[in-house]
């Protein structure tokens, strides 16, 4: 797959085709796996799978590739998969684990001719002004590609939204006291950085067959799903395949993948499953 950007050179995007795939990027909690500094029987184990970069996702839907979050790693992290373009970008909520890579974004506008999409959250906006206030001056830049270009879209948690050719239905999660998001396209369903899914939306996540969430450690914690949490969560949404992600030190693949139940799984850095779309509206695509 290739693109032409909108610039002098028209250069050519290399960029592997990635549609209906989903790709993680990244599934590690805050600090990352290995963390600074520790030596740790999962910090120092050299198995490529305990090797867990800041949390994302990108999306393979029929128009582009959709991204979900923009963590600090995120250069690093479409290198490794090479996927060289991202036509727009969901974001979950606005901690800097899953925000701060944003800066990333600025070669796109090149290969897109237009702005970034950012699909967010009215709060996430005003984060993303604030901490990226200079992608937003009005004045001239004294060079193409000197910030960002950028366009926010607001999002509520009540109402799906088109993009790239797919419907995305936003899903209201809690984060300890904040409110997020979680994403279900089709069949498949993203719920990272949560320690409650609502009534509302387990309903919502009916009929999912991939479903991806948050499961930080084995012990209680204010804001994520602990490990026993993640894997009771997975048994009431009833997919055929739970992969767990935002995963710390505390977690070893080779122990722990042994360990979890049939239909639960570990995720990784690298790990790319099938997304099946449906063109229906999303109540008529359950079961």
């Amino acid at each position: 797959m290739s693109h032409s950007p909108q610039s002098s050179d028209r250069r050519t995007v290399r960029t592997q085709d990635i549609t209906g795939q989903v790709v993680f990027l990244g599934t590690g909690t805050s600090v990352g796996v290995p963390a600074l500094g520790c030596d740790c029987d999962v910090c120092t184990s050299g198995h490529p799978r305990d090797q867990r970069t800041r949390c994302a996702i990108v999306i393979g839907l029929p128009e582009g590739n959709l991204l979900i979050d923009t963590p600090p790693d995120l250069r690093t992290q479409l290198l490794r998969e090479g996927i060289g373009i991202v036509h727009a970008v969901a974001y979950t909520h606005s901690h800097a684990d899953h925000l701060f890579g944003l800066d990333d974004l600025r070669l796109f506008p090149f290969y897109l001719g237009h702005p970034v999409p950012l699909y967010c959250e009215s709060f996430v906006e005003r984060r993303i002004r604030h901490s990226y206030d200079y992608c937003f001056f009005e004045s001239p830049t004294t060079h193409l590609g000197a910030r960002p270009q950028l366009q926010p879209v607001s999002i509520t948690a009540d109402k799906p939204f088109e993009v790239l050719g797919a419907t995305v239905q936003p899903l209201r999660l809690k984060h300890g006291r904040a409110d997020v998001l979680g994403f279900r396209i089709g069949d498949f369903a993203y719920c990272t950085d949560t320690n409650q899914i609502p009534p509302e939306t387990l309903a919502q996540l009916a009929g999912v067959k991939t479903f991806v969430v948050d499961a930080l450690r084995p012990t209680s914690h204010p804001t994520h799903f602990s490990l026993d949490e993640a894997v009771e969560a997975a048994r009431v949404v009833g997919a055929e395949q739970t992969f767990l992600t935002h995963m710390s030190h505390d977690l070893g693949y080779e122990k722990l993948q042994a360990e979890l139940p049939e239909g639960v799984a570990m995720a990784y850095d690298g790990l790319r499953v099938p997304l099946e779309l449906c063109s229906r509206p999303p109540e008529a695509c359950d079961g």
